[in-house]
């Protein structure tokens, strides 16, 4: 990639993430089926521990299915508004995928022999003796990288999104028979914005400074 081609990528990037806000207020324009694959297609390239990709979406659309998910999210107006509603879901199974994953890696060379394949797919394995708690903590964080990536490719698209915590889980689980084994980690709201709603010139919400959120060589907590 030329220098200018790689410069013009990167400012576009950054426009996505700048750019990017949570949005309550959506249009009444249909987010085409095209478009929303395209979404979940660029969501496929996030980082995994160990490439095992724990994620699902539930992608829901029509007004029922909203307003149950609505109900689930106490009641949020936006829920039901936007045109698009998203139950991101992580697998508490580690080893859901190991198969795949380590024979593609085999495959691919980044692996030397299938000795070492069969001793990493036995050591992820393993991991399911872990406790529940822990296993919940491992799908979150690479879930919640899965929902970020959602967000941005959806901005980059045009889309607006809002990610929610506020739901009762179990409610989620029994009202869209999701199996136990998942974990229901955020809910996305998902459209083109209504107009004004995704200002992008209006006055930012406050962000701490780099200076107080970065610690180069350690945590100094003196201050």
């Amino acid at each position: 990639m030329a220098e200018s081609e790689f410069d013009a990528t990167a400012a576009e990037v950054e426009e996505v993430i700048r750019n990017r806000r949570s949005v309550h207020d959506y249009s009444d324009e249909t987010v085409a089926d095209e478009t929303l694959r395209g979404v979940f297609d660029l969501a496929r390239y996030t980082p995994s521990g160990y490439n095992l990709q724990p994620w699902e979406f539930v992608v829901l659309r029509s007004d029922g299915d909203r307003e149950a998910l609505a109900e689930c999210a106490h009641g949020q107006e936006h829920v039901v508004d936007a045109p698009v509603g998203v139950i991101v879901l992580g697998n508490t199974d580690p080893a859901a995928h190991a198969d795949r994953v380590f024979d593609d890696w085999l495959a691919k060379g980044y692996l030397s022999d299938e000795e070492t394949r069969d001793a990493l797919v036995e050591q992820v394995r393993e991991w399911r003796d872990r406790s529940e708690d822990e296993n919940r903590l491992w799908t979150t964080r690479s879930t919640a990288l899965a929902a970020m990536t959602v967000m941005y490719a959806a901005r980059s698209k045009g889309l607006s999104t809002c990610p929610m915590e506020g739901f009762d889980p179990e409610a989620v689980r029994e009202r869209f028979e999701i199996p136990d084994r998942f974990e229901p980690v955020m809910l996305l709201t998902m459209g083109y914005p209504a107009e004004g709603a995704d200002d992008r010139e209006g006055p930012r919400k406050f962000r701490r400074p780099v200076d107080e959120i970065v610690h180069v060589g350690g945590f100094d907590d003196s201050e």
